[in-house]
């Protein structure tokens, strides 16, 4: 059946009809992007799937093209003319970047007016009216203040850029923005897919760079914790050294109630993702959560609605075809799962989860923490009782 490797280039010359796309990425993976058409198998699945047309060509793909590799050699045994994509998503989404940047050049209307409109038009209720809602319900942007916008590549930090230079210029109030995209050592394919989005939405963004997944890369225990603690460490420190008195991250709705859940089940512990916190580290420094109250789906719709496509996990050690699978990571993906699960019975499921956190009533707690200082209903039990007698 001839070679196994083909490339993207020798798939956009094959005619529509003659082969069938198979993704073997898992679905947090697929949830980032994937190649229009393709069917979702794993590759354990492929020799025995039903959904495997055998009078086309089969064209494998994951993440960097090398697990595609051996299940496309499985269906070929099994008599199936079967390829693996060369590259992989990531082969794929940086060649159909290039092409339509070059067939946009021939148009009139920049692309990122028409990324613009759609947020000011089509998303402004599910996406613009929930960020400004949540910029002024938690104060996050005053008069004088100068944001490190923090751009990791995928969809939630692209759109907050976008929705920052939207308030910009719409807000009444000055503040200035810079929109800072830090490389912990990317592969050379992940920072110009960044670079590429950058360019084609219009963000103006100032790259630094640091040795993170260096430092991380011989550590066997929470390696994802430590990167994520480092990573906040350098923005901190990179947007004070420009002059912010802030960095935005792009946690949203969803990342939120998650987060809850997953305190209770796994930490045993009631607390929440704070729109804003003040840095202990870093004097005088907050960070601020704008996309707080604004839906993982909605962001999904605005992202495919423009047919963008970004980067899923940037970390080189997950640039192979897994994803990254710490346990943190497939903590919150069963948490994910939970939900999704109980809002089939309750519909309000998600809101009552990210409410009861503003509905605490500690007179029904048996202790709580304040400032470091552990608290316990029996420091008060008799001392209310007797005053109640009275």
């Amino acid at each position: 059946m001839g070679e196994i490797q083909l490339s993207v280039q020798e798939l956009f010359a094959m005619p529509e009809n003659s082969y069938q796309l198979v993704d073997i990425r898992d679905e947090r993976a697929r949830s980032y992007g994937v190649i229009p058409g393709s069917v979702a198998l794993s590759a354990e699945e492929l020799p025995e799937s039903q959904e495997i047309d055998k009078n086309k060509t089969v064209v494998i793909y994951c993440q960097k093209g090398e697990m595609s590799v051996p299940a496309a050699e499985a269906l070929q045994e099994a008599g199936v003319d079967a390829k693996s994509l060369n590259g992989g998503y990531l082969a794929w989404l940086m060649e159909s970047m290039k092409q339509k940047e070059e067939a946009k050049k021939e148009e009139e209307t920049p692309e990122y007016v028409e990324i613009e409109q759609s947020i000011r038009k089509k998303f402004r209720k599910t996406i613009w009216c929930r960020f400004t809602r949540a910029v002024r319900e938690y104060e996050l942007v005053k008069e004088g203040d100068k944001i490190a916008v923090c751009i990791s590549g995928g969809k939630d930090s692209m759109l907050m850029a976008k929705l920052f230079q939207e308030l910009k210029r719409h807000n009444k109030f000055n503040f200035e923005v810079v929109f800072l995209v830090m490389d912990p050592g990317y592969s050379p394919a992940n920072r110009q897919i960044i670079e590429a989005n950058a360019k084609r939405m219009n963000i103006p963004i100032t790259i630094f760079e640091s040795d993170i997944f260096d430092a991380v890369f011989n550590i066997e225990k929470s390696p994802c914790y430590l990167c994520a603690r480092m990573r906040r460490g350098h923005l901190y420190s990179k947007a004070k050294e420009l002059g912010c008195n802030k960095i935005a991250l792009g946690h949203h709705y969803d990342d939120v109630i998650e987060t809850i859940l997953m305190g209770m089940l796994y930490g045993a512990q009631m607390q929440t993702m704070m729109p804003k916190l003040h840095s202990t580290n870093f004097e005088g420094m907050e960070l601020i959560r704008p996309l707080y109250l604004i839906r993982e789906d909605d962001i999904k719709k605005w992202r495919d609605s423009n047919d963008l496509h970004f980067i899923q996990c940037a970390c080189k050690f997950t640039d192979t075809c897994s994803t990254c699978g710490g346990e943190n990571t497939s903590k919150r993906v069963e948490v994910k799962n939970l939900i999704r699960q109980l809002k089939e019975t309750n519909p309000f499921v998600e809101s009552n989860i990210f409410k009861s956190v503003e509905n605490v009533n500690l007179s029904t707690v048996i202790a709580y923490k304040k400032d470091g200082v552990k608290h316990h209903f029996l420091d008060d039990y008799d001392r209310i009782e007797k005053k109640e007698e009275n």
